[in-house]
């Protein structure tokens, strides 16, 4: 580091081991499942990861115990988000890694980031002989990384004397992200308990709903973090109609801005009903339900409950991104691949644990596109882009324009990077576009019964960083690639 440096390393290292010691008490847990149905491999695999992920966190954190952290800079918040995903995405692999269930570690990885960065993309090719301890572990990195191990630590911190308002622009981008409370602490709890209570709604329904324990609270993790790792081969499929249209719901609320979720608990319900983005976003999906439903009716002639469930689930879990699936959807006409290809550059509302490029972002675009006409008749007119009556600001529509455009860069960067590695077009750009929006399964080779284990190694750790960049919203990546990033 030179002399001109001004990001503070011990500060990046001291953070980065008190969210690796953290993530080893869940992993702790998960061993739990391993003792319960006496899974000694996958139970000494676990123990031994966890003892690992402490002992480096501890040793990260205990290598600068005597720095002063009480100020947190942006620069510092960025490394830290950043590295930490890295980090906990590395040993988050070493249960699957060491166990010899996954005992290449390029594909242990890829599984781990998958679960981090709520993708759902799978290299497993048989998901049922895992052993369970396994299968939660995976599930439980889904439900981390929903919400962000970032702002979970943020209701920790305080006991430590730490503030963090930095790291929670940096873990959870948007327009102008609004603080639930004065005290971002308080804010990152409330976040948490609305989301914990989710969880625990959703796993009482799908026990209700005939889904056994262990499934109901895999299932639960993955949903509201609309994360898409099942237990089972064929994810939704072999459950209930009951437990499917309960999963859609709870998907599209965790698609939701949990900012709308706290006004509903406060009562506040018009604002969630005069809210353009989540409007926009229940349009949207039911617009695409019925184009679905009906092709599909008019195709296959099968029932109309039937044939309206599966659209209804497949439409929530791609915009959603999610990734759960009921049926094989590249079993339907072509006609609809597109359509589902498309629903790929959607995704969830701001401040939700959904990805892809987001609603809030479609819907500025689309109106500021519409307003270019009328500007182009009245040249001299201020027409300004307006959501929820308030007028967006020109650099805020600017913001998302180099958004949508660098996105479409990478998008397009990591398909051919995965046509240089063999994959045929339509399989790359699928792979591309899944894994940057965190939605996991694709069309083609990568499609619903599929898996990326037939993938190159190389390409597999392109797309870990696609999803990790996914996660973060690329700029949090990308900055620190940026030579001016380091520079004072």
């Amino acid at each position: 580091m030179s002399a001109k440096a001004s990001i503070n390393l011990k500060l990046v290292i001291k953070f980065n081991g008190m969210l690796i010691m953290i993530l080893s008490a869940f992993m702790l847990f998960s061993a739990s499942w391993s003792l319960y149905y006496s899974e000694h491999d996958a139970l000494r695999a676990t123990l031994v990861s966890t003892v690992i992920t402490f002992g480096s966190g501890f040793a990260a954190w205990l290598s600068t115990k005597r720095h002063d952290h009480r100020n947190i800079g942006k620069k510092e918040g960025y490394l830290i988000v950043t590295l930490i995903y890295v980090s906990i995405s590395f040993f988050g692999a070493l249960p699957f890694y060491l166990s010899g269930y996954i005992p290449n570690f390029s594909d242990a990885f890829f599984e781990s980031t998958s679960g981090i960065a709520t993708t759902g993309a799978t290299i497993l090719t048989d998901i049922e002989a895992l052993p369970k301890g396994l299968l939660f572990w995976r599930s439980m990195t889904h439900w981390l990384g929903g919400m962000g191990i970032i702002v979970l630590t943020l209701a920790i911190l305080p006991i430590l004397g730490v503030g963090g308002m930095q790291l929670f622009v940096a873990e959870v981008p948007g327009t102008t992200p609004s603080r639930l409370h004065p005290r971002i602490t308080q804010t990152a709890k409330r976040l948490w308990g609305i989301y914990a209570g989710l969880t625990i709604t959703l796993f009482v329904l799908l026990m209700l709903g005939g889904m056994d324990l262990f499934d109901s609270i895999n299932h639960s993790f993955s949903t509201v973090a609309t994360g898409g790792f099942s237990t089972k081969n064929d994810s939704i499929a072999g459950y209930s109609p009951f437990i499917q249209y309960t999963i859609v719901l709870f998907m599209i609320l965790g698609a939701t801005s949990f900012s709308l979720h706290y006004f509903v608990l406060k009562g506040r319900f018009d604002r969630v009903l005069k809210n353009e983005e989540f409007l926009f976003f229940l349009k949207l999906m039911g617009a695409f339900t019925l184009l679905f439903f009906v092709f599909l009716l008019f195709v296959n002639q099968a029932g109309l409950e039937y044939t309206f469930r599966k659209s209804l689930f497949q439409v929530v879990s791609i915009v959603t991104t999610t990734g759960f699936t009921t049926t094989d959807y590249m079993e339907w006409e072509g006609f609809l691949w597109f359509f589902l290809f498309l629903l790929m550059f959607t995704g969830g509302c701001i401040g939700s644990t959904a990805g892809g490029i987001k609603m809030i972002r479609v819907l500025v675009l689309l109106k500021n596109a519409r307003l270019e006409f009328r500007r182009l008749l009245h040249p001299m007119a201020v027409i300004p882009v307006r959501v929820n009556k308030k007028s967006i600001p020109q650099e805020i529509i600017h913001n998302f324009l180099a958004f949508f455009l660098l996105y479409m860069i990478l998008f397009m960067v990591g398909a051919a990077s995965m046509t240089m590695f063999g994959m045929d077009f339509t399989s790359a750009i699928g792979a591309s576009a899944a894994t940057l929006g965190n939605i996991g399964p694709a069309i083609a080779n990568v499609g619903p019964i599929d898996s990326y284990a037939g993938i190159p190694d190389p390409a597999k750790w392109i797309l870990s960083f696609y999803m990790i960049m996914g996660r973060l919203e690329m700029f949090t990546v990308l900055l620190l690639l940026s030579p001016s990033f380091y520079k004072k």
